[in-house]
């Protein structure tokens, strides 16, 4: 596998990227109306090609994390051509492909392509579940949702059996409609085959309808101690990835500083958007994280050079009003950056590592 080793100096030198999220389309097959990415939805006809993500990524650096969104990813049949560019232009060590699980016949050739295309990388594939039978389908405005889920996972599970690159995980959406079942979901993916992780996301963003966002947060604190508390007392979900442990540990002091970030309401840490991380949207357009709409610059305008608009004035110019403004969020995943990428919370990192059991992959 890519080592993670080299990403090391980014702890105290913050310059290149090594986060990278691609959404590589705002198609979707679902309706949730507490997506985020509602009101960017298109055709689909001015998506970047093959080829021009070659160019892209070819004039970028290694990745040490690179995340596929949407809209479905998998809506894409060029899918496998995209992940092999990035692959073969920045060895990204871990790759993540989300999915909402509805086209198994879509999603299942296209992983096992991605996953003989991409050898040294974890492949981690996350199904959506943001509740069980019935109330899955309710939630996501979409009949038949949770069977094409459970049919996709089993799927997935089965291939996994074949690759030891492919890492699962299963997601949920925690938000006012579902927050009082989280031990319930909880319960059931926790029957899952093969489930290596379970991650519980706060709503964020501005969905179709807001009320989705009226949570209780006490209600999302006792859901992520339960996980914490199944994982050290036995129940032990981790990716078996080189230093799965130590995600794993950033995890547990992820989910209590997002706790505290939407108490407290302010920026409990140093945020790295735009400094170690980036987003571009499926029209070129680069932004400093998903949840900000200020633009850094366009790579279609730039000749296909992501470093020309990464380090051009205007991205300077979002990267200091994200320091002056002191935004905050709940967004996962850069959490973890912020997080790893931060010398001052190492300690707190190692205190829970050491408190883990062993790793160990989830029987199959």
């Amino acid at each position: 596998m890519f080592s993670s080793l080299k990403y090391l100096p980014s702890i105290f030198y913050k310059r290149d990227p090594l986060q990278f999220t691609f959404f590589v389309t705002s198609r979707c097959n679902s309706r949730c109306p507490f997506c985020f990415y509602w009101q960017d939805r298109k055709a689909g006809n001015d998506e970047l090609t093959v080829e021009e993500v070659e160019k892209i990524s070819a004039s970028m650096g290694n990745l040490l994390w690179l995340l596929f969104s949407g809209g479905e990813i998998f809506l894409r049949r060029d899918l496998p051509d995209l992940v092999e560019a990035f692959y073969r232009n920045t060895h990204p060590v871990i790759i993540t492909l989300p999915t909402n699980g509805l086209a198994p016949d879509l999603i299942v050739p296209a992983t096992e392509e991605i996953l003989k295309r991409c050898p040294e990388s974890a492949v981690v594939c996350k199904v959506s579940l943001d509740g069980t039978g019935d109330d899955h389908d309710r939630l996501r405005d979409t009949p038949g949702s949770f069977e094409k889920a459970l049919e996709t996972w089993e799927q997935l599970r089965r291939l996994g059996e074949r690759y030891d690159n492919l890492q699962l995980g299963i997601n949920t959406v925690f938000c006012r409609e579902n927050q009082d079942e989280m031990d319930r979901i909880i319960d059931f993916v926790n029957t899952l085959p093969g489930c290596e992780t379970h991650t519980i996301s706060m709503v964020r963003g501005n969905p179709a309808d807001t009320v989705y966002k009226e949570i209780d947060l006490e209600k999302y604190r006792r859901a992520v101690l339960r996980l914490e508390k199944d994982l050290k007392g036995g129940n032990a979900k981790m990716y078996h990835f080189t230093l799965a442990r130590l995600k794993t540990a950033q995890d547990l002091v992820q989910r209590r500083l997002i706790y505290e970030t939407v108490r407290q309401g302010r920026r409990l840490l140093p945020c790295y958007a735009g400094r170690i991380g980036a987003v571009m949207n499926e029209v070129g357009d680069i932004f400093p994280c998903e949840i900000l709409t200020d633009k850094m610059g366009n790579v279609r305008e730039s000749g296909y050079d992501f470093p020309k608009v990464f380090f051009s004035e205007q991205a300077d110019r979002v990267r200091a009003k994200i320091n002056n403004t002191k935004c905050y969020c709940s967004h996962e995943c850069y959490f973890v950056t912020n997080i790893l990428f931060n010398p001052l919370m190492c300690g707190q990192v190692i205190r829970q590592y050491l408190e883990l059991p062993g790793t160990s992959r989830a029987a199959s």
